[in-house]
């Protein structure tokens, strides 16, 4: 039977190594390649503008790359639900193919949509392809439950042998027999809205410095796969959170948003190891995919992973509720240099180091201001351009010590931490220019320069730039206390998080399991 169908796009937004796609692809006469802008997932409360804009480059350039094909994209806006049954009989719809996403949101939307297409005579088939591995196998080897160690998921991991290796983008060739339907009034009804025209002021904007789209993930993969000696000896905790130009691959928006194959990155970076002396993970460029696989496992394994309260391997505690100290935080005006360069470049730009994220973060919460690191997720959430709802919850939860990491007493110096790598201050000069005539002795602690040095600078503490907030050294030692208190309350409460390995789940019926792989053909 020679099918018409969608192929329903929402991460995935790349033609390379997407099975979902290939599998749309087979037995069929038309194609329908669809992306929905959902209310729920692009809005302008959890989307900030950098994101939107990334989000957008993407759909031009995968618009692009399926009319190389003789084919296009239709983007629609509204909820899935609404939106499917009008496009089944108006397309008279046969066959629906997506990418499985773990995401809670995701599943639940997955669920109501494939009932629908049912109820409409769709057959629907998804695919995996936006990790490494099937995260419910791993949870499978695991006995049902996630691991909560980066050694255990390695141990699972080498049991289940090397991630699949991606497959090829569709070519010209395997569309011969396929079409995509064209409408007169295509731009007009399904055409890529502009953002403008979804309502947002781009006169905010920064100059964009991490374009989005499939060409450019490739592009830039490629440019750094070339760095065979840099690549081999690649070590995070090495790399500088305050260079004036990233110091690591920044591929991770194209990762989250699917630009990028996780599987295409893993095998090119083999590769360029072959045969070479290379790091190891947790540190290298594989060690960094194998995290994002750690938590993405974490997500599906723990209930409630992106909240304190219902979440079984969270350290409960009593933050406090200050909505001055976080508006600080979010605006750049906690008084403290290195930590307002790193929110302004995040602002700006949509990206930080990782270590900038450990030192903000901390700040946030268990360090000085003692806020719930749900708040400070909601803010990486809306600005990131590799905010990831598994990867942003996880790290929160670390960086708060309140899950997977318990040193709680070893927390980041918001002067000392940035004066490691850079004496200078040359990265606080770039994103905070006011303070740029201060000299090195005072640019980190400019609260502590003489009146005449700050009246020099042009710039007087107190008036054109924030007091520090909080008194680093003497909270700092307040809050190891009250964290100390947290940790004694749970180890009474019940045995420790982190001896736990994830919440034990139901094994799946013959029937279940039938049901999956029927889903999967």
């Amino acid at each position: 039977m020679a099918h018409t169908c969608i192929h329903w796009f929402r991460k995935g937004l790349r033609l390379h190594d997407n099975p979902a796609l290939i599998a749309a692809l087979r037995d069929c006469k038309e194609l329908y390649p669809v992306f929905i802008l959902d209310p729920f997932l692009h809005n302008k409360t959890s989307v900030g503008l950098n994101r939107w804009r990334f989000l957008i480059g993407a759909l031009k350039d995968l618009d692009c790359s399926l009319r190389k094909l003789n084919s296009r994209l239709f983007v629609l806006r509204g909820k899935p639900e609404d939106v499917f049954p009008t496009l089944f009989n108006q397309w008279k719809v046969t066959k629906m193919t997506y990418e499985f996403d773990t995401e809670p949101y995701s599943l639940s939307r997955d669920k109501t949509v494939t009932t629908l297409a049912k109820d409409h005579g769709v057959e629907v088939i998804y695919k995996i392809s936006h990790t490494l591995y099937d995260i419910e196998r791993i949870i499978e080897e695991n006995n049902g439950k996630a691991p909560l160690t980066y050694t255990r998921m390695q141990a699972i991991v080498k049991t289940l042998g090397p991630p699949k290796r991606p497959i090829p983008a569709p070519t010209i060739e395997d569309m011969k027999d396929v079409s995509t339907p064209c409408f007169k009034k295509h731009e007009e009804e399904y055409g890529l809205p502009t953002l403008k025209e979804l309502g947002h002021n781009t006169s905010t904007l920064f100059e964009e410095k991490f374009p989005g789209g499939e060409q450019e993930a490739l592009r830039s993969l490629d440019e750094h796969m070339q760095r065979t000696g840099w690549v081999c000896s690649f070590e995070k905790p090495q790399t500088s959170p305050n260079s004036l130009s990233p110091s690591t691959t920044v591929l991770s928006p194209h990762v989250t948003f699917g630009c990028l194959s996780a599987r295409t990155f893993w095998w090119r970076l083999t590769e360029v190891y072959q045969g070479k002396k290379h790091s190891d993970p947790p540190v290298s460029l594989h060690g960094q995919l194998l995290w994002r696989e750690f938590f993405y496992t974490a997500s599906v394994g723990v209930p409630n992973f992106n909240k304190m309260e219902g979440n079984p391997v969270c350290t409960q505690v009593d933050w406090d509720t200050n909505p001055e100290y976080l508006a600080a935080w979010r605006e750049a005006r906690t008084g403290f240099p290195f930590i307002d360069a790193i929110m302004t470049q995040l602002r700006q730009e949509g990206w930080i180091h990782h270590l900038a994220r450990h030192a903000v973060a901390c700040f946030l919460t268990r360090g000085d201001l003692w806020i719930n690191w749900e708040e400070g997720q909601k803010v990486f959430e809306e600005l990131l351009l590799d905010g990831d709802w598994a990867l942003n919850a996880g790290n929160w939860q670390w960086l708060s010590a309140s899950t997977f990491f318990h040193q709680y007493f070893r927390v980041y110096s918001p002067v000392a931490f940035g004066k490691k790598t850079d004496k200078n201050g040359d990265y606080i000069k770039k994103y905070l220019p006011l303070l740029k005539k201060f000299p090195a002795a005072y640019i980190y602690e400019p609260w502590k320069a003489p009146h005449s040095v700050q009246q020099a600078a042009g710039c007087i503490v107190g008036k054109d730039y924030p007091r520090p907030l909080v008194e680093h050294e003497v909270i700092s030692k307040k809050n190891i206390q009250r964290m100390k208190l947290a940790y004694a309350k749970r180890s009474t409460d019940s045995e420790s998080p982190s001896k736990k390995q994830g919440v034990k789940r139901k094994q799946p019926s013959v029937a279940d399991l039938m049901k999956k792989k029927e889903k999967k053909k």
